[in-house]
């Protein structure tokens, strides 16, 4: 009896099958990869704020609005601002007045009493004078005793006495205050001018003013709302100040050298812009990683690639790809 022979055709083609498939798989797998890079318009931003509390009384502006430097854009309500500034403006006041007093000294009527207390004095100091030379000429003469001679000059020393503080008095009342305290009342009037100011700038801050050129991109509050010292009322795009951000594994960054012009195609605008590299940063630890090997030894770093166009692009928006 003959022995029958396998067949081993069927073997041989799955063998082969097998074999060119991972041929093919292994190709794919080692070819290179691909050597485009995507990056992302971006642009600059600055945000509209107020140094006050207070609520939204009006919002001028929309989204998508462009507005000018200096254009107003939102009004702020702060009442409690308000009563502080008539408080400032009232010490203002009362400090200018006082200082208006320090200045100007005593009432004329003022001025005239002690005037005349003066002369009442002097008058009293030359009846004593007179007095006392009678006195003297006769205690000289031996006519009288030294204690009638003494009681005559401590008499004529208190005349002179009064006479003299009826003149300071008068000298006072017209010269006015001190050099001290008017300078002291001045220093007043400064400082409640300062908390004026003070004040005057915190209500400048209830009207909202655009800083620079741009295009409202987002407003946050809705009038009415209620915003603390500091919030971000809106947020402004200097569409000027555009430039493109492409994530660059290390290996790759000598494409892009500091001051270099590239060409990269802007598929939403179907057009090709040159831009030129000037900034770039390591990501850290948090960007993309890649081992050179499949055992490791080293990782290559994400850097952060920034180019500004050559020339503006009209209708280039932030957030549009853009292709290298």
């Amino acid at each position: 009896m003959e022995k029958k022979i396998p067949n081993l055709i069927p073997a041989l083609v799955i063998l082969v099958l097998v074999v060119a498939i991972s041929a093919i798989f292994g190709y794919i797998s080692f070819q290179e990869e691909d050597t485009t890079l995507q990056g992302q318009a971006e642009v600059t931003e600055y945000r509209v704020s107020s140094k006050v509390p207070g609520r939204i009384a009006r919002i001028l502006v929309e989204e998508g609005q462009f507005v000018h430097a200096g254009d107003t854009l939102a009004l702020l309500d702060a009442p409690d601002v308000e009563a502080k500034l008539s408080q400032a403006q009232a010490a203002e006041a009362g400090a200018a007045a006082q200082s208006q007093k320090a200045d100007k000294g005593a009432r004329q009527e003022q001025i005239t009493g002690a005037y005349e207390m003066w002369q009442k004095a002097k008058a009293g100091l030359d009846v004593m004078q007179k007095s006392y030379d009678r006195v003297k000429r006769l205690y000289d003469q031996g006519v009288i005793s030294a204690q009638k001679h003494d009681e005559a000059k401590a008499q004529l020393d208190a005349a002179a006495a009064t006479e003299r503080a009826a003149k300071s008095q008068y000298d006072m009342a017209k010269n006015g205050a001190q050099e001290e305290d008017k300078a002291a009342a001045r220093s007043v009037v400064q400082r409640a001018q300062g908390a004026v100011r003070e004040v005057s700038s915190y209500i400048s801050e209830m009207v909202l003013i655009a800083a620079e050129d741009g295009e409202v991109t987002q407003i946050y509050p809705s009038v009415s709302e209620l915003v603390g010292t500091g919030a971000p009322i809106m947020s402004i795009a200097k569409l000027d100040k555009m430039w493109v951000a492409f994530n660059v594994r290390e290996d790759r960054l000598k494409e892009f050298e500091m001051g270099q012009t590239f060409t990269a195609r802007i598929p939403a605008l179907d057009c090709e812009a040159e831009f030129t590299v000037y900034a770039m940063r390591d990501l850290g630890s948090y960007a993309s990683w890649k081992a050179t090997k499949a055992t490791g030894q080293f990782d290559m770093k994400t850097f952060e690639v920034k180019a500004r166009p050559v020339k503006a692009v009209k209708n280039l928006r932030p957030g549009m790809s853009v292709i290298k």
